[in-house]
C-alpha cells in the first residue's frame, strides 16, 4: 500500500509540476470552456419571450454548473495516446510495471488543480456581473454534486480512452471522437438542458450516454427535477460497459502493436 501511494504522489507531483509550466496555456484551456458561458446569454434572452419552464435566472444558474461541470470532465486522452502509438512513445512505458493509462490519470488530475483558480476567478467574476443568479446549494445537494461530477468524469474519460485504442488499427482515432462530440455537444446538455427537450425525445436521450456526463450532475447542483437513482445507476452501467470494452480493445490493440514490430 505504501509503494502504491508513493507512486501516485511521484506521478501527480511531477506531472502538476508539468502543467504549471505553462500558465498561459492552461488559461486558454479554461476559456475555451466557456461556451456555456455564451450560451447562457442565448438562453436567457429566449427565456424572457418564451415558455421553457425555466426562467432566466435558472438558464443561468444551470449554464454555470454546467461551465463548472465542463472544468471537471473535460479530457484529452485520445490524442495524447494516439502520439504515442503513431510516434512509438509508448514502447517505453508498456516495459514499465504500471499500465500507461495511470500516467495519462495522474496528468488529468494534476490539470483539474492547476486550473482551479483560474476557474474560480471567472465564476467570481460572473456573479459580480449577474449578482442575482447567486445561490446557496444545500449540503445534501453539493454532496451528490461532487460524486455525480467525479463518476461524469470517470466516463468521460473511459469512453475517450476506449475511443483511442483504436489508435492500434487507425491514424485518425481522433476522427472517432470528433464523430462522439457531435451527440455530445446535442445530447449532454452542453448545448441547452434537457427540460426543453420534447418528452419523447428526452425519454430517448436518457438511455444513452450523454445526458450523465453534463446534464445530470448540473441539474442536481441548481435543484432541477431529476431522478437521482437512475441517474447514478446509469453512470455506473456506463462505466462497466465501456470499461470492459476497453480492456478488450487494449488486448486485441497489444497484439496489433507488437506484430507492427514496436
Amino acid at each position: 500500500m505504501k509503494r502504491i501511494i508513493r507512486k501516485t504522489l511521484t506521478l501527480l507531483t511531477v506531472y502538476y509540476a508539468y502543467m504549471v509550466e505553462y500558465r498561459a496555456e492552461l488559461i486558454l484551456w479554461v476559456l475555451s470552456g466557456s461556451l456555456p458561458i455564451i450560451l447562457m446569454g442565448v438562453w436567457i434572452k429566449a427565456a424572457q419571450g418564451g415558455q421553457f419552464g425555466l426562467t432566466p435566472v435558472d438558464f443561468a444558474r444551470y449554464f454555470l454548473t454546467v461551465f463548472i461541470v465542463r472544468q471537471i470532465s473535460t479530457v484529452w486522452v485520445i490524442w495524447e495516446f494516439e502520439k504515442e502509438v503513431l510516434e512509438g512513445k509508448l514502447s517505453p512505458k508498456l516495459l514499465q510495471p504500471l499500465d500507461p493509462v495511470w500516467h495519462h490519470v495522474a496528468s488529468h488530475l494534476s490539470e483539474r488543480v492547476a486550473r482551479i483558480p483560474f476557474a474560480v476567478l471567472l465564476i467570481v467574476l460572473f456573479f459580480v456581473l449577474y449578482p442575482q443568479a447567486m445561490w446557496l446549494p444545500s449540503l445534501g445537494q453539493l454532496l451528490l454534486f461532487s460524486v455525480a461530477v467525479v463518476l461524469a468524469f470517470i466516463l468521460r474519460f473511459v469512453i475517450q480512452y476506449t475511443l483511442a485504442i483504436f489508435a492500434f488499427w487507425t491514424e485518425r482515432a481522433n476522427a472517432l471522437e470528433n464523430f462522439w462530440m457531435l451527440f455530445y455537444l446535442f445530447l449532454s446538455g452542453l448545448i441547452a438542458p434537457l427540460e426543453v427537450f420534447p418528452e419523447a425525445v428526452r425519454q430517448i436521450v436518457l438511455f444513452t450516454p450523454f445526458p450523465y456526463l453534463i446534464n445530470f450532475p448540473a441539474s442536481i447542483l441548481v435543484g432541477l427535477p431529476v431522478d437521482i437513482t437512475r441517474g447514478f445507476l446509469s453512470l455506473l452501467a456506463w462505466i462497466l460497459i465501456f470499461l470492459g470494452a476497453n480492456r478488450w480493445l487494449w488486448r486485441a490493440g497489444l497484439k496489433k502493436y507488437s506484430g507492427m514490430g514496436a
